[in-house]
C-alpha cells in the first residue's frame, strides 16, 4: 500500500501540464517562423543534422524526471506490516454539543474547551477501545467515524467549533440516532454512548431515542457542561449574545432533562463543572461495560520509498543528458528518431 507522508507536494504536479502547454506553444511559433525562410524540405536539406524529434524526446524525459522528483517531495511510504489484530474493548460514540451556548465560560475555560479536555483525557485512558465523534446542534452528523486510531480522534477533536453545523438548537435525540447507527456489526461488545450538552433549546424525541437505545443493548450516558443558574454567550471583544429585546442572553444547563434522557437510556447522569470529579466518574462507568472482542486492521511500520524514486529521477537526467539535440555524426546511420523513409 503506497502512500505519501506530505502529499501537499503533489500539488506541483500541475506544474507538468502547464510546461506541456508552454512547449507546445514555443514549438508551433518556432515552426511558423521557419516557414518564413522557405519550404520545410529545403530548410531540412540546408540542416541535415537537426534532429526533428530529439528536442521533444529531451523535453519529455525532463519532464518526467521533474514529475518523480515531485512524487520524491511527497515522500512516498510503503506499508511493510498489514495486521489483524483481536482486542478486547468497548465502543464508544462521543456526541458533543457544539451550539453557540457551549461557548459560555461558566465552566473555564468554556463549555466547549472544557468538553474537548474531557474526552481527550477519556481517550488517553483506552487502550484496546473504539471511539467515534457526533457533532450536533439543530442538526446532527458523524465527525469521526468509529476507529481505534486515537491519533485522529484527537486531530478531529481539536478541529470541533460551533461554526460546523449553522442550524441552532440541541437536538439530542438525532444525535443518540445517528450514533446507534455509528457502530460496528460486531457481537458482544460493550457500547456506550456518551452524550455531552448543556441541555438548553431541547428540541424533543431524546428520551424516545435513549430508550430505543437501550433496547439495543447500548448504554447512554449524559455528560451536562454548565451551570443551571445560567451564564452569558460571548461573542468576542467583551460582546454578549443578546436576544430580539436587546437583553443578555443567559444560557442555563437543563439538568432535569440530562437526567430523565440518562434514566430512559439506562445509563448515568454526570455532571461537568471545573473539577476532575466527572472525568473520573466517566472512567469509572466505562470499565463497567462488557468488552468483547474487536477486530482491528492495523497498518504499521511504514518503509520510506524516496530513493527508488531518487533514482529513477537521476536515471531520467542522465539519459536526457546524454541525449543531444542534433544528430552525432558517428551515428548519423541510426535514425532512432527519424521515421523510416519510404
Amino acid at each position: 500500500m503506497l502512500r505519501f507522508e506530505d502529499p501537499i507536494y503533489l500539488w506541483l504536479l500541475l506544474v507538468i501540464p502547464l510546461m506541456a502547454m508552454i512547449r507546445f506553444v514555443a514549438w508551433r511559433q518556432r515552426k511558423a517562423k521557419l516557414r518564413k525562410f522557405g519550404e520545410p524540405e529545403l530548410l531540412r536539406q540546408l540542416m541535415p543534422d537537426v534532429s526533428k524529434y530529439r528536442p521533444s524526446v529531451k523535453f519529455w524525459i525532463a519532464n518526467s524526471a521533474l514529475c518523480v522528483l515531485i512524487l520524491m517531495l511527497a515522500r512516498p511510504q510503503m506499508g511493510t506490516k498489514i495486521s489483524h489484530e483481536k482486542r478486547n474493548g468497548i465502543e464508544a460514540i462521543i456526541c458533543m454539543d457544539i451550539s453557540n451556548s457551549m461557548l459560555a465560560q461558566d465552566v473555564a475555560p468554556s463549555r466547549l474547551d472544557k468538553c474537548k479536555m474531557l474526552v481527550e483525557d477519556m481517550v488517553d485512558h483506552f487502550t484496546n477501545d473504539k471511539i467515534g465523534l457526533v457533532v450536533f446542534a439543530g442538526d446532527a452528523f458523524v465527525q469521526l467515524p468509529i476507529t481505534s486510531d486515537y491519533v485522529s480522534a484527537k486531530m478531529f477533536l481539536q478541529n470541533i467549533d460551533p461554526s460546523l453545523i449553522q442550524t441552532q438548537g440541541t437536538n439530542i435525540g438525532e444525535a443518540i440516532n445517528v450514533a446507534m447507527r455509528s457502530f460496528t456489526q460486531q457481537d458482544k461488545v460493550g457500547r456506550a454512548i456518551i452524550v455531552i450538552t448543556d441541555g438548553e433549546d431541547h428540541e424533543g424525541g431524546a428520551l424516545e431515542a435513549a430508550a430505543a437505545a437501550k433496547k439495543k443493548g447500548i448504554n447512554v450516558f449524559i455528560l451536562g457542561v454548565g451551570n443551571p443558574k445560567g451564564a452569558p454567550i460571548p461573542l468576542g471583544e467583551g460582546n454578549y449574545m443578546k436576544d430580539a429585546s436587546g437583553q443578555t442572553v443567559m444560557s442555563a444547563l437543563n439538568e432535569q432533562m440530562c437526567k430523565q434522557i440518562a434514566q430512559a437510556g439506562s445509563g448515568v447522569y454526570i455532571h461537568v463543572d471545573n473539577t476532575s470529579d466527572a472525568q473520573e466518574e466517566l472512567n469509572d462507568q466505562l470499565t463497567k461495560l462488557q468488552k468483547g472482542e474487536t477486530d482491528s486492521v492495523i497498518y504499521s511500520q511504514y518503509d520510506e520509498q524516496f530513493q527508488a524514486f531518487a533514482v529513477l529521477a537521476i536515471i531520467l537526467l542522465i539519459i536526457e543528458t546524454c541525449i543531444l539535440e542534433v544528430k552525432n555524426p558517428r551515428l548519423r546511420s541510426l535514425k532512432l528518431f527519424n521515421k523510416k523513409q519510404r
